[in-house]
């Protein structure tokens, strides 16, 4: 896993790079989560890839655990991916609803990412 920090006019800007998935479980957002805290990282940008698939499918509980963290610590998140791939009509509810409370994004591009996070 790499650390890519992102420097803008608000802060600096955490996109975890990896060639694997990163988050499993909620503990690993956890993890995730206090190591970015520590070092006074405020706004992740996560890859779609790099979060388990069961994620994203709504009946397990897993996105509302993780991104309730999220939340808990103050952490703003985007999550870059092409998400039209889904078919779930809860599943696009809860990613139109997340992306207008300001915290937790679902976008298509980095450069996305940067502009709803700056």
């Amino acid at each position: 896993m790499k650390i890519n920090k992102h420097i803008t006019g608000e802060g600096h800007i955490a996109e975890v790079e990896s060639e694997g998935i990163v988050i499993h479980s909620a503990e690993d957002a956890l993890d995730l989560l206090g190591n970015m805290y520590y070092q006074g990282i405020e706004k992740i940008i996560l890859h779609q890839k790099n979060i388990t698939h069961e994620f994203f499918n709504l009946r397990n509980g897993m996105a509302g655990e993780i991104l309730q963290k999220f939340s808990n610590y103050r952490m703003r998140l985007a999550i870059v991916g092409d998400f039209t791939k889904y078919k779930s009509k809860s599943l696009n509810d809860f990613i139109r609803e997340s992306n207008k409370n300001r915290h937790i994004y679902f976008v298509g591009s980095l450069d996305d990412a940067l502009s709803v996070l700056n």
